[in-house]
């Protein structure tokens, strides 16, 4: 096992200031804002944060050492974070929070000021990509190259106003059209060229996370779109020493499936088949009744199970899965998403069983503490030098990029395990293997 002895891990001062970078202001990226303020004020309790709730494990069970995340390895405090977003309408923070309907008006008068004060660039747009919405708010260039440099504009002159020491880039915008890697997606030599040729294979996504790296500012991808997820981003990243994650904040449905399939799968049941579909009505609901969109979220949904059930391996359990995902546009809905899951199982001497479950969540309530912890865990993996691909952070997302030689890690209770052992490496703690064997030998 690698062990922070192999090789010497320096982490960087974390004090100073970091700055939030946000491509959307709208339900996500405002319920996060406006919770972090909150917490800062005492109005709220960060549920639902690993770095600001969790405790891990130091050693064997028996010493008793189980510290808070955030008092274990050194993390940005809340109170050093400071907030910057682009998006196509004009509305402040404060009013797009109003707008989004996901918290009560009550708790956005107490954080009132500090929410006004976050006014969106002009945002890179093109309705394209996302053809169900459209707004005033955007620039305006010849091609994608031009808007690459105005957002490493945008980037240099937003970290001098607020003087800030780093940056993390977090995208909280809309999901686009499917599009897949092409050649142009292969090499940094070639994406900058099709940039400059303005080509269609190329998504505002792209462009964001294009000028993060350039800029040296670790990049997470929210969305299942392809944004930093090819080979020219990988290498860019690997070039400018940028820590890289994503893809698809892993909130509701997707969620309940990485918890329930490992469990199934523990026990040896079988599964012939299992039906999901979705009702909800905020922008994503509304970008999501598009075909395209909706493709790209369908994309990552389907990914998970055949990854946690190993169907090759396991053949007369799940080869046959039927799987099937459906998401409705319901307006009345508004931020409140239900999930309807229908599971056909099967157990002992292939007798059928049924499992339903029906989840009404709250996406961006989900997504908020996703988002802090990405924060805080991506500023930390650029302090110690962690470049490139973090596979470790893939316990937040639907569909984890990975290396191209890896299969992404689904199952939820894996990836928890990854995120903890790479804290305690970083920290030159021993990894917990759960091995449990000290006991026998020592006695």
């Amino acid at each position: 096992m690698l062990s922070s002895a192999d090789k010497e891990i320096k982490i960087k001062d974390v004090k100073g200031k970091l700055g939030v970078l946000l491509p959307g202001l709208g339900a996500v990226s405002t319920t996060f804002i406006a919770g972090v303020l909150a917490i800062r004020k005492g109005l709220a309790a960060p549920i639902g944060s690993l770095t600001q709730m969790n405790h891990i494990r130091l050693g064997r069970r028996d010493n008793n050492q189980n510290p808070l995340i955030k008092d274990f390895i050194s993390l940005v405090e809340l109170d050093n974070l400071s907030f910057g977003a682009w998006d196509i309408f004009e509305d402040d923070a404060y009013e797009s929070a109003l707008n989004a309907g996901v918290l009560e008006k009550e708790l956005l008068e107490q954080v009132k000021d500090e929410l006004s004060a976050i006014k969106p660039m002009k945002a890179v747009f093109n309705q394209k990509y996302v053809k169900k919405l459209d707004g005033p708010h955007v620039k305006q260039a010849a091609n994608w190259y031009e808007y690459f440099q105005m957002l490493r504009e945008d980037i240099r002159n937003f970290k001098k106003k607020n003087g800030l020491d780093r940056l993390v880039m977090i995208w909280t915008g809309s999901t686009e059209i499917f599009l897949q890697r092409s050649a142009i997606h292969e090499t940094k030599a070639a994406f900058e060229q099709a940039m400059k040729e303005n080509h269609p294979d190329i998504a505002p996504s792209m462009i964001y996370a294009w000028a993060a790296i350039a800029e040296g500012i670790p990049y997470a991808n929210g969305a299942p779109n392809l944004s930093a997820d090819f080979p020219a981003a990988y290498e860019f990243a690997d070039e400018m020493r940028v820590p890289l994650a994503g893809k698809d904040f892993k909130t509701g449905q997707t969620l309940m499936k990485t918890i329930l399939a490992p469990g199934l799968k523990a026990r040896m049941l079988g599964i012939e088949g299992w039906f999901s579909t979705n009702i909800l009505g905020n922008r994503d609901g509304e970008v999501l009744d598009d075909p395209e969109s909706f493709k790209t979220k369908e994309e990552s949904k389907l990914s998970v199970l055949e990854h946690i059930l190993q169907p090759e391996l396991y053949p007369e359990l799940y080869k046959d899965l039927y799987h099937k995902v459906r998401i409705n546009y319901y307006p009345p809905r508004k931020d409140n998403k239900e999930g309807w899951d229908n599971i056909d199982i099967f157990g002992w001497l292939g007798y059928p069983m049924q499992i339903k479950i029906d989840f009404l969540c709250r996406d961006s309530i989900l997504a908020a503490p996703i988002i802090l912890d990405l924060v805080l865990l991506l500023d930390l993996a650029g302090r110690t030098d962690f470049k490139g691909i973090q596979e470790w952070l893939s316990f937040y997302f639907k569909s984890p990029i990975h290396a191209a030689n890896l299969y992404p890690e689904h199952d939820l209770f894996i990836q928890l395990m990854k995120l903890k052992n790479t804290l305690r490496f970083m920290a030159g703690e021993e990894q917990i293997t759960h091995l449990g064997l000290d006991y026998y030998l020592d006695n």
